[in-house]
This record gives structure tokens, C-alpha cells and sequence, in this order.
């Protein structure tokens, strides 16, 4: 009874939105080619700007992080990024909230080690003041893909 509640309200959610919801997918792929590259260009000024005060980070092989500690990572300066590309990516608009899923492949450079990344993301966002803000991101290792 629950889920079919939930379903109901999101699918209401979604239909009533109409031009809304359009406009505001425009500006979510938008947000999402701006993170892109901000990640690609080190620029920690975006990332700030993109990221909502109580942002939660969770990628494999690093303790999930809040804002504070993502953007200290950043501006060490310490990882470089060669490429970071999405790819898949579904926008889904739920009036002030969003949910943004897709593949992310990344090369990284960190001294001398170059490290890929080929990762699954769902990102939430929700609408503030200021705009659209990421307040959670989650990445997890991606299945290889078949050939």
C-alpha cells in the first residue's frame, strides 16, 4: 500500500509539472556538463558553488566525505584529471528534488599513477535559493560492458 502511495505522489509529482519540468531538465544537463568539467579543471570555485552545504560523497575505496572534506581534497590539488566523461544520463524531476543517473569513465592522475575510474552515479539534487545544488552523490564500480 505504501509503494503504491509513493508511486502515485511521484507520478503526480512528475505530470503536473509539464513545461516546469522540461525547463528544469534543461538546466540539470546543464549542471551536469558544468560538474563535468569543474572535475576536469580543478576548479574548486564551481564545486563550491554546485555543492549543497550538507553534501554526501560516497565513491569505492574512500570513506564517504562531506563538503568540507571534498573540497579540502580538491584544493590540495593533489588529483588531476585527464578526462572525465558521462555517459547514459537520465535526468528525473520530482518538483524540488532530482535524481541524476548515468555512467562515469575518468582518468586521473595523482604523482606519478594514473588511475581510471569506469563508475555507475546516481547524484540528488535539490532546488535552493541559489538553484539547483548536488546533495548527495554515490558511485559504485560499473559491470564491464558487453561486447
Amino acid at each position: 500500500m505504501v509503494n503504491i502511495v509513493v508511486i502515485t505522489l511521484l507520478t503526480l509529482a512528475t505530470l503536473t509539472q509539464g513545461a516546469d519540468a522540461s525547463a528544469d531538465s534543461k538546466a540539470l544537463f546543464q549542471l551536469e556538463a558544468t560538474w563535468n568539467e569543474a572535475h576536469l579543471k580543478g576548479d574548486t570555485a564551481a564545486l563550491d558553488k554546485l555543492w549543497a552545504s550538507d553534501l554526501v560523497v560516497t565513491v569505492p575505496e574512500m570513506p564517504q566525505l562531506n563538503k568540507t572534506q571534498s573540497l579540502a581534497i580538491w584544493k590540495t590539488g593533489k588529483f588531476k584529471f585527464t578526462s572525465y566523461q558521462t555517459s547514459r544520463v537520465q535526468i528525473k524531476v520530482y518538483g524540488d528534488a532530482a535524481v541524476v543517473t548515468g555512467r562515469l569513465q575518468r582518468t586521473r592522475a595523482r604523482s606519478d599513477l594514473k588511475i581510471a575510474d569506469d563508475w555507475l552515479f546516481s547524484k540528488f539534487y535539490l532546488r535552493a535559493k541559489e538553484g539547483w545544488q548536488v546533495v548527495a552523490f554515490h558511485a559504485s564500480p560499473a559491470p564491464p560492458e558487453k561486447k
